[in-house]
Formats: C-alpha cells, structure tokens, sequence
C-alpha cells in the first residue's frame, strides 16, 4: 500500500485551513453587499422523518448537507455510499465485504453498514420511513434505488425528531415524482470489472393534478477480484395526485440481489496477487418489498396534519465459508466449515404529524409506531477446501440456531422553531420513545438445541434538544446546539452478548445477559456564510459523547459478543468553501476527527502481541483498552475537492479528490500491537491514501448524452480498513498445520484504475 506524499497532504489541508478563514477578513463588506441586493436564494430542509415540513438550510443550528439527482448525475457514482465518499465532508467508508454495495458508511465517527457486528449509529430514511433493518439496525444500501432518489439531506447530531438510532447523524431520502421529473430515459453503462449496468426511467403528469414515476435498474458485474460476481435487480414506482388541500403518493420499492463480496485479505497474500481471496464463497441474496404512503391535508393555512404508513417484506440470505477454526488431523480432518443463515423479516408502521403556524411559533407534534417480527436459522455444514479456497461440504447441514425475534416502539415527539426576532431563531424539540424487544428460542422448543435464546428488554427513554441560530449580517450566520439520542439493542444484539458463548457472524447465538441501551450526545457551534462573488463557506466544531456504547468484541475474524462499552467520544472539525459559476462549479472540504475511546476497558484481541499482558486485563486473548485510545477504522484527517469545468456548453470536465491519513486497524484498538516477523506480522494500522477520479459529459444533440469515468486514475494501491485475525495458510495458499498458524493483519484491498463509459437517451417527455 503506498501513502499519500505527506509534504503535499500537508500542504493540501493547510489550503483548506486558510481558505475557510479567508472569509471571515470579508465581514464588513456584508452590509453593502446585502444594500446591492445579490443575496442567495433561500435553500429549505426537511427536518422530520415525515415529509412535508421544510425550514430554511440557515435557520437549522448544525451544519446540514444536501444534495440532489443532479449532483450525484454529475459524480457518475456506482451507488449512494459512492456519491457520499467522494462528494460529503466527514464520510469515509470502510470496504470490509469487498462489494461496492457492502461497504460501511461511516459519518463523524458513526457507521451505517450492511455487516451484522459492525456498531451502528446513523439512522436512514426514504421517504419518512427508517429503513434500517429490525435485527441488527444494518443498512442494506443495495436495496435504495439510485434512479429514483431526487434528494439527499444529511443531519448531524444525536437528532432526537428522527429517533432510534440517531446518534451520530441521520440521512433523509426524498424520491422522485412524476411533475418534477418528467420524461422518459434510458441510460447504458459499461466498462472495467465485466460492469453492465441499465437504468429505465419514467415520468408524466396525470389527469387532475395526478403524477405517476418509475424506475428500474439493473447491474451486472464480474468484480475485480476473484470469483466476486454480483448482480442488482431494483424496481422503483409511485403514483400520487396533488388536489387542492390533499396531497398524497403511494409508492413501492423492490430489490432482488445477489452480492458477492470475499472480504479481508492477509498482507502477505496481497503481496502475491491482490486479486485473490482468503476462503470463499461469501454470498449473500438480498430480496425486499416496500410499500409506502404519504399524505399531507391543509387543514387551513397555518395548520397541516401528515400521515406516513408502510409495509416491509424480505428475505436475507448468507453463504460464507471459512477456514474451519476446529481443523486438528487426525482427529478433525475437515478444513473448511460452510455457515449458512436465512433471515425473514416482516414490518409495518405508520406516522402521524401535525404543523401549526402561531405568532412566532412554528409548532410539530407527532407521534409513531412500528414494529417488526424476525425468523431466523443459521446452519452448519463442515467440508474441504478446494485448490480455490472454496468451502466442499461433506456432510449434511446442523441448525445451529432457530430464533424468533419482535420489536416494537412507539414515539411521541415535538419541535418548535421559535422566531426570538427577524434574525434569531430558537429550536426546540424531544421525543419519546417505548421500544420493546424480545427472542424466542424456537431452536430449544423444536429442535432440542442447547441454546437459551428467549428474552425480552423494554426501553424507554425522552430525548430533548434545543439549537440557536442568529443571521448576523444576510451573509453570515452563526448557532450552536445541543441534542440527545438513543438507541436500543435489537434481537441480534441481544442474542449475541455472552462473552462465554461467542457468536460466528452474521449470527450463531446463544444465552446472553440484558444490555442497556445506547445513550448519545452532541454538542456543536459553527459559523456560515456567503460572498459577494456566490462562495459559500463554513466552519464547524462538535463533541459527540456515547454512554453504553453497544460493540461487537472480537474473538475472531468471524467471532465474538456484543457488549456495552462505558463511553467513547467523537469530536472535530469542519471547513468548507464551495462556489458555482457559469462556467465552473467547485467544493473544498477537509474534516478533522478524533474518535476515542473515554473509558478504560478489556476487549479479547487475540491477535494482538500485547494480549495478556496487562495485569489490568487477565483474560484470555484480551487487551487493556485505556482512555484516549483511537477508535479503529476512522482517519484523523480527511480532504475532498471536487470540480466540474464546462468547456464548451456540450462539454463538461470533472475531477473528484480525496485524502484520507492513516487509520488503526480493528484488533489493535490499544494501539500496542508490534510484529516480531514470527508469531505477530502488520503494523496494526495502515496507512493514508489519495484517490483522483476524472469524469466527462458530452451533450451531441438534445437528447442524446455520452459520458465517461476514470476511477483511481494513478493506480493507487491502498487498503480502506483492517484486522488483526490468525492466517491458517502458507506462502502457497495451502492449509497449513494448526501449530503454524500465525497471527497475521488483514486489509481490505482498493479497486485498481476502472474505466467505464455509457450513454443516456431521452426518449420524449
């Protein structure tokens, strides 16, 4: 892996350092510029999970991003976590399956993954519905429809309005309609890694203020590395009709997956050939129906009551074989084991708000409930590894495990916008939350297995917050706010939480003592503005604390426990400077970030060369984890540019930059592992990175559109997480004898250089 030149990464975020101060010299021209009348226009957030309140970007105290179909048009991004990487401050992702579509999106330090173990903390919502998944808060990002999203708005903070979850951030999908995206089109893509991918899209205006929109989308790609075919099936409609006082839509959204992402690899079979894999297959078969319905009635025009209801069916499915960690001839002669789980989740639930204009008050009231019911079984199915690494069953597969789990929370929650004078505005707001979850352990009751599974937890908790904002000059604002957010543990985490019985990811469960639940904190303060030439700048700082954090503690690349952490602490930074012109569109962003954790504490790690040696943590496998030790899998230091240059009117250029510094790697969170070059290898980090990606649009007609993409132009070779775990092979790939295996560091390697080029037609409107 090559690091960035460090004297020009230095340089880089040194530049965007002074250029976010740079404004602040500008102030005193702001009232002549406000008397000359070039003020920007009013830009308006959703800030409830129900659509249909919006309040404008400046009176919202934290530093909200958004973006729109057009951006992520002009990024020619592969999926959402692709357009968030490159294009939003404070967002790196951690490619820890190998599958574009399976990556771990984290934001300020929180995650939103598609990885049962992996902590959550970012709620998401399309259209007002949370759509992480009931057992495990996971994010499945395959299965959000890219053709149809029409914004995107990214709140920071422990966001009470937006409930479980929400501790770090919550993201909000807003999808297209029919009367605002009118036309038919058709776009082609294709290029590096075997990708072919089609998207159909439609919309009119419909008798009577009625609207009608669809979306299909379809992908097929081989993958850069070996035996990583996947394929993406998503299915996009809504319907709805704007009469007078009613507004409604109704809209459904399905996906039919099949991913195939072969995960971490040991560094030194990356050495040999960074397209190899470690053992495989590792499948998993997504398939998910969503129904939703919004509606909103004026009641008069100060008052509006909204509505959301939903309904949610789908089937998960893994297939991962491993490396049999029971492997001891003669008497286990079975290298390989194929661990198999299917997940059936059915949920529903439904929202209702009202918004009432009263003097200076802008008032919400609300209330929510949802639920949601699981089957699961996780099978087992040990075999032989073949000369690919792939797991040969040779016996029948055992149930290791046959849960049934429920949830359900019901919520009250309020804000007020209180306008104190023309230019202050102070937000109020809390919600309630009574969230129930319980396991039932079908597999003692029906297959006679030994595991203890039934359980029930009841949580509640008032989560309030309160924010000011004070427009200082029309081109500068300043606020500051203060929020609190939860989450509960879900019946993964739950059935997954006794140190003594640790699980085989995605989930092998057994007898768990309660956890709490996770309680958050956010305090932030910045400034915004505006110059008189159309920048846009910002400066932001903010200290997230989480007590009871709930963590996956590994014992194992695929083993181990949730448990409740005491507290672990993000804080940072954030500058941005941003302009569009006529002929040039820019943004420059860097972020700081120090996640830590504040509390002492033993976790096993195994792997790690200082395990068992702190007389503070007597254990077996585990590391003294001490105040202040950096949070795994998150840089201090992140940079992105990004530009769109227009040529000519027909043609357009755009480069999107970005600088990551060096991360810890999961299995040294103490940061004491050192390798000997015998039992122990890897550093226990690994290093920074900086990726150029080049983008073309070429307009030949009034509907016709030629574009193309350069990925990672210089063909850097970089690795974007990490894990200590024990390498159960030799230098030839083989299986080695179970006394020497070696404690080892794994990575998850980057995509190599990518071209693809496609085209977009329109059809007629």
């Amino acid at each position: 892996m090559r690091r960035p030149n460090t004297p020009t990464t230095r340089r880089l975020i040194g530049l965007a350092v002074a250029a976010a101060a740079c404004p602040l010299t500008g102030q005193a021209q702001e009232t002549a510029a406000a008397q000359a009348g070039s003020l920007p226009a009013v830009e308006v957030v959703g800030t409830t999970p129900v659509p249909g309140i919006e309040v404008p970007k400046d009176q919202i105290p934290s530093n909200v991003q958004t973006a729109d179909d057009l951006h992520l048009r002009r990024a020619q991004s592969l999926n959402l976590p692709d357009f968030m990487s490159t294009q939003l401050p404070s967002v790196n992702v951690n490619e820890i399956q190998g599958n574009p579509f399976q990556v771990d999106v984290n934001y300020r330090g929180f995650s939103a993954s598609p990885v049962l173990g992996t902590p959550q903390g970012l709620s998401v919502y399309q259209d007002g519905v949370r759509i992480n998944e009931p057992f495990g808060d996971v994010v499945n990002w395959d299965l959000i429809p890219k053709a149809a999203i029409s914004s995107i708005t990214l709140l920071p903070g422990s966001n009470p309005l937006f409930g479980l979850n929400t501790l770090g951030g919550a993201l909000s999908l807003q999808t297209k309609r029919g009367d605002t995206h009118p036309g038919t089109e058709l776009e082609l893509q294709a290029g590096s890694f075997g990708r072919v991918s089609t998207e159909l899209t439609h919309g009119r205006k419909l008798a009577e203020g009625g609207h009608l929109f669809l979306a299909l989308g379809g992908l097929n790609e081989d993958g850069w590395r070996n035996y990583s075919p996947s394929r993406v099936r998503q299915l996009f409609a809504k319907v709805g009709q704007d009469s007078g006082r009613l507004s409604w839509d109704l809209s459904f959204t399905h996906g039919d997956n099949r991913m195939v992402g072969n995960g971490l690899l040991p560094e030194s079979m990356l050495m040999q050939n960074r397209k190899q894999v470690y053992t495989r297959p590792d499948r998993t078969d997504n398939r998910m129906s969503m129904l939703t319905l919004n509606a909103s009635y004026r009641l008069s025009d100060v008052q509006t009551i909204s509505m959301t209801a939903y309904t949610r069916r789908s089937r998960y499915s893994t297939l991962n074989g491993d490396l049999n960690d029971d492997f001891n001839p003669p008497d286990n002669e079975a290298t390989g084991v194929e661990n198999r789980t299917y997940t059936r989740q059915r949920s529903e639930g439904v929202a209702l708000q009202s918004t009432y204009t009263a003097g200076i008050h802008q008032l919400t009231f609300g209330a929510s409930v949802d639920r949601a019911r699981t089957h699961f079984r996780q099978t087992e199915s040990e075999g032989l590894l073949d000369s690919t690494r792939a797991v040969v069953p040779q016996e029948e597969a055992e149930v290791d495990a046959l849960l049934a789990g429920k949830s359900r929370t019901a919520s009250i929650y309020f804000s007020d916008l209180v306008s104190l004078r023309p230019n202050l505005q102070l937000s109020l707001s809390g919600r309630y939350n009574d969230t129930r979850v319980s396991t039932r352990d079908d597999g003692r009751t029906l297959l006679g297995l030994s595991t203890q599974l039934d359980g029930e937890g009841r949580y509640k908790k008032l989560n309030p917050a309160i924010g000011l904002t004070w427009q200082a000059t029309p081109r500068l604002t300043a606020y500051a706010g203060w929020s609190q957010g939860s989450r509960a543990p879900s019946p993964i985490e739950l059935g997954c939480s006794d140190p003594a019985n640790a699980c085989v990811l995605p989930n092998a469960l057994q007898s768990d003592p309660p956890l709490k639940q996770v309680v958050s904190q956010t305090f932030e303060t910045g400034l915004r503005g505006t110059l008189e030439s159309g920048m846009r700048w910002n400066a932001s700082v903010f200290r997230t604390v989480n007590k009871d954090d709930l963590l996956f503690v590994s014992s194992g690349l695929s083993r181990g426990y949730f448990s409740n952490f005491g507290r672990t602490l993000r804080q940072g930074v954030e500058l941005g400077l941003s302009q569009q012109t006529d002929r040039l569109d820019w943004s420059l962003s860097y972020s700081y970030l120090r996640a830590r954790y504040d509390s002492p504490a033993c976790l096993v790690a195994e792997a790690n060369s200082s395990a068992e040696t702190s007389p503070a943590c007597t254990g077996e496998g585990e590391i003294a984890v001490r105040r202040g030790d950096r949070l795994p899998g998150l840089p201090a230091h992140s940079l992105k540019f990004n530009v769109d240059w227009r040529v000519t009117p027909d043609w357009t250029l755009g480069a999107q930059y970005r600088v990551y510094s060096r991360q810890t790697v999961r299995g040294n969170e103490n940061g004491l592992h050192t390798p000997d070059g015998a039992d122990f290898s890897g550093s226990g980090r690994i290093g920074g990175y900086a990726l150029l990606d080049l983008t073309t649009r070429w307009k030949l007609g009034r509907n016709l559109e030629l574009f193309a993409k350069v990925a990672n132009v210089f063909n850097r070779r970089y690795a974007t997480a990490g894990q200590l775990g024990r390498n159960g092979f030799d230098a030839s790939g083989a299986v080695a004898a179970p006394d020497a295996w070696r404690n080892a560091q794994f990575v998850a390697p980057g995509a190599p250089r990518a071209v693809w080029i496609g085209m977009r037609v329109q059809l007629g409107v």
